[in-house]
């Protein structure tokens, strides 16, 4: 269950944020990352990764999703979506894709690609309101379960 929140707020993740993010992958994956992961990709320069901060009603805050990807050269591979399920359908997934195709932009990504479950029916609405388009299937991709992969990619026009 969600509190309200009155704010908003997507920034790139920092190193106080590693312990909050390995707890929503614990919520939202099946094979979540772990914090030594997250602590990895603070450190890596090809690495960009931003966080949703939300203010509670209450004034206290809270992390409740990330959106992270990789640069190398032209393309962005986007490695990493979540919201917490209190969290969702409140624009957030959405605020975070589009914070992270601006700053990849920004730093000369022309082009972006990702997987997403092809059940994960949400997740593929967040993706194409950002401009993403399936070019195919990716067979037995993921585990727990098995599930195939929708390869969704924004190519450069």
């Amino acid at each position: 269950m969600s509190a309200g929140f009155t704010k908003l707020k997507i920034r790139r993740m920092e190193v106080s944020d590693i312990a909050p993010l390995a707890n929503i992958e614990q919520q939202c994956f099946s094979r979540p990352w772990s914090a030594k992961e997250f602590g990895h990709l603070v450190e890596t320069t090809d690495a960009l990764y931003l966080v949703a901060e939300v203010t509670c009603d209450d004034g206290s805050r809270k992390i409740v999703g990330t959106a992270g990807m990789r640069i190398i050269g032209a393309e962005g591979d986007i490695d990493n979506v979540a919201v917490l399920p209190g969290y969702r359908n409140k624009g957030i997934a959405g605020a975070l894709m589009d914070e992270l195709l601006k700053i990849a932009r920004e730093k000369g990504a022309e082009e972006f690609t990702l997987e997403v479950r092809v059940s994960n029916d949400a997740a593929i609405k967040v993706y194409e309101n950002a401009g993403f388009v399936s070019e195919g299937i990716r067979p037995g991709f993921y585990e727990d379960p098995k599930e195939d992969a929708n390869i969704m990619w924004i190519r450069k026009k």
